[in-house]
């Protein structure tokens, strides 16, 4: 990976990162539920607005507002300009989200989202991969009308994103390391990617490839433990966090050609940004965002 600059947040935790036009940068924070800018040329990211809950996927909507997946309060439009925010979509099927994750949104307005897990909020997320409850899903929504599920029976759904010409979607299975795509004439899913760690955001970029963030590498003690039964499963989870499986600190992102071929695999240096949760390529330049790091940070392909 290139060198990497570091753009310093108010809080821990700006999850992920979308590009205005004009080059703002905004992410949302996981941990206190702010909605944070970065001007152009800036070396502080500022707060926009309190927004509540916790801030996952941020996206543009086509009006100037940034649409947040907000874990637990669901899809929210927020105003940069007032801080102005309209909760869009606060329950799903009539229930609380699980885990409202991650969205991309169509031309016609129509927004393509992840709810994580239907068992366990975010604080436990950790919890549903190792149990591997497959209870998160595709969601298809479009305001004045009902959510509709287009995949399923997913370990910890995660980001999501349409391809150029809207054909089809791509949804990260983070508990599996691996990417669905999912056909939207006939609802066809297939195997886009298999990867060697654990997917989070994706993003198409300007230069027409899908970037995935990629914090944490395959355990194989994780996937063996998918093969035993629940209850393994289960106490497993429940164990102390010290007890279970340890997450090795890295920096790495990846970047896909729509027919699936890998083009980018860039691997940064931990000690100077590590878990990235979060990543947008605009001309040239890819910003990269973590739930465990007091700032963003960019670096130039």
């Amino acid at each position: 990976m290139p060198d990497v600059t570091r753009v310093a947040s108010p809080r821990q935790g700006p999850e992920d990162a979308v590009i205005a036009d004009d080059g703002t940068v905004y992410s949302a924070l996981r941990n206190d539920g702010w909605l944070l800018r970065v001007p152009p040329g800036a070396e502080v990211a500022e707060k926009v607005c309190d927004i509540g809950g916790r801030g996952l996927g941020v996206e543009l909507m086509a009006d100037g507002r940034v649409l947040v997946c907000n874990a637990d309060l669901g899809l929210q439009a927020v105003d940069p300009r007032t801080g102005e925010v309209e909760a869009l979509l606060p329950e799903i099927f009539g229930k609380p989200f699980g885990v409202c994750n991650n969205a991309s949104i169509a031309k016609d307005g129509t927004i393509y989202f992840s709810e994580s897990s239907q068992t366990y909020h975010l604080e436990k997320y950790r919890n549903d991969i190792v149990e591997d409850t497959r209870t998160g899903r595709l969601i298809r929504w479009r305001q004045g009308r009902e959510p509709e599920v287009l995949l399923e029976d997913i370990t910890f759904a995660n980001g999501v994103a349409l391809d150029p010409d809207e054909k089809f979607v791509l949804v990260a299975e983070t508990g599996q390391c691996r990417i669905h795509k999912v056909w939207l004439d006939d609802g066809r899913s297939e195997l886009f990617a298999d990867l060697p760690g654990y997917p989070d955001n994706i993003a198409l970029g300007t230069d027409g490839l899908f970037w995935v963030a990629v914090p944490a590498p395959r355990n194989p003690a994780v996937t063996k433990l998918h093969q035993s039964p629940l209850l393994v499963r289960r106490i497993v989870s429940a164990l102390p966090e010290n007890l279970q499986p340890k997450v090795p600190r890295i920096c790495w992102v990846m970047a896909f050609e729509p027919g699936g071929r890998l083009v980018h695999f860039l691997e940064g240096d931990p000690k100077t940004y590590h878990h990235v949760t979060g990543v947008r390529e605009k001309d040239g330049r890819v910003w990269m965002g973590s739930i465990y790091e007091d700032a963003l940070a960019y670096f130039d392909l």
